[in-house]
């Protein structure tokens, strides 16, 4: 058993090669140092991935996840170049309690004379890439091939989501369907994330109906808990499909939970705000417009005279709280071409990994890279 191992990496993205070697080290040493080197130049910050690790191995308190910004070139060849690369190492343990190290766990060639500079043992972890077959470089290239490679919290935090929202009848579930579909073939994996707020108000109406069998649409009491329900069970569904795919296009969100919290309950009812708080960071919101969109009444609905109302609430929600939001007007072509328009865009820049001018050079990656 070692007593101070280390792990390097640039973990961009962090994946099921580097949980395996992490989790190796982990196993052979008291305490594991997991260094996440990140340069100014890469488009994930160090900060970041960071935060995914630590939430990836919180349930172990023999590792530690230290960041550690890193701008210095790549030069295997060079000397003066790995002493400038051990020393900013050898500082970050320093500054989090570590003097001294007695293992190097790595998958990497390089990793033999990273354990001569600091002293230590090298221990190579499946350099061949046999137990994960998966590499930063491929996790780079093909975001979407190797999403079910990427370690759980980063899926959650990388994924673009797409949020469709708006007043009663006005367009949200067709665009978010119609959206879902055009982006399949692009994602296979791609899952609806209907609103749950519907089927909720089936199952309450079901159960008056039960007690009350001549019970109207109208006579439901809904109550701060429903919207809280509806919100945190929303949130689930739409974390569930940004686990399986790098895109989500959901109908509606916990926000907009909150909203419909207010129309039922009053302004100052927000049952639901501790779901809305826990939103992940979204990408888009596209708040399809009232005008011009004839009120449809499926039964269920009972707010064509406050849907102007609504969708201004939305409006001033969505700007006070900083969300990106387009209004989509028009006919349904000219709302769906809009909003592929956009997210195309989006996905271009989420899906491109920027790396140092030095990394077609030579790339100082950590295990399983």
């Amino acid at each position: 058993m070692y007593k101070n191992a280390m792990v390097i990496g640039k973990f961009y993205p962090p994946h099921a090669g580097h949980a395996h070697l992490i989790a190796t080290a982990a196993a052979q040493a008291e305490r594991v140092s997991v260094l996440v080197l990140g340069s100014r130049f890469e488009s994930v910050d160090v900060a970041e991935r960071t935060r995914w690790l630590e939430e990836e191995f919180s349930g172990d308190a023999g590792v530690q996840i230290i960041g550690m910004r890193n701008d210095c070139p790549e030069d295997y060849a060079s000397d003066e170049i790995w002493k400038a690369q051990s020393e900013l190492m050898r500082l970050a343990l320093k500054t989090h309690g570590v003097a001294a190290i007695d293992a190097v766990f790595s998958s990497e060639d390089y990793g033999s004379r990273l354990a001569v500079a600091f002293d230590a043992e090298h221990i190579l972890v499946d350099p061949a890439r046999s137990t994960y077959p998966v590499s930063g470089t491929l996790c780079r290239d093909d975001l979407t091939a190797a999403w079910p490679s990427i370690i759980a919290p980063a899926r959650l935090q990388m994924c673009t989501r797409i949020i469709v929202v708006g007043a009663e009848s006005t367009g949200t579930t067709t665009l978010a369907r119609a959206l879902t579909d055009y982006y399949r073939p692009r994602f296979p994996s791609i899952a609806e994330v209907p609103e749950f707020g519907r089927q909720y108000t089936y199952e309450k109406f079901d159960a008056l109906r039960a007690n009350q069998p001549d019970a109207r649409l109208e006579d439901m009491v809904w109550t701060a808990a429903d919207f809280g329900v509806i919100g945190n069970r929303q949130n689930g569904m739409e974390n569930a499909a940004a686990d399986t795919c790098p895109l989500v296009i959901a109908d509606t969100d916990a926000l907009a939970t909150t909203l419909w919290e207010r129309y039922y309950l009053g302004e100052r009812s927000f049952g639901s705000f501790a779901a809305a708080a826990r939103l992940p960071r979204r990408d888009l919101y596209l708040l399809t417009d009232h005008e011009g969109v004839e009120f449809e009444d499926d039964g269920w609905r009972e707010g064509e005279h406050r849907r102007s109302e609504m969708t201004e609430w939305f409006k001033e929600t969505l700007t006070e709280e900083g969300h990106s939001w387009i209004l989509l007007t028009g006919d349904p072509d000219r709302r769906m071409r809009t909003a592929i328009e956009v997210i195309d865009a989006i996905l271009a820049q989420r899906h491109c990994f920027t790396s140092p001018p030095w990394a077609t050079r030579t790339v100082l990656e950590g295990a399983a890279v």
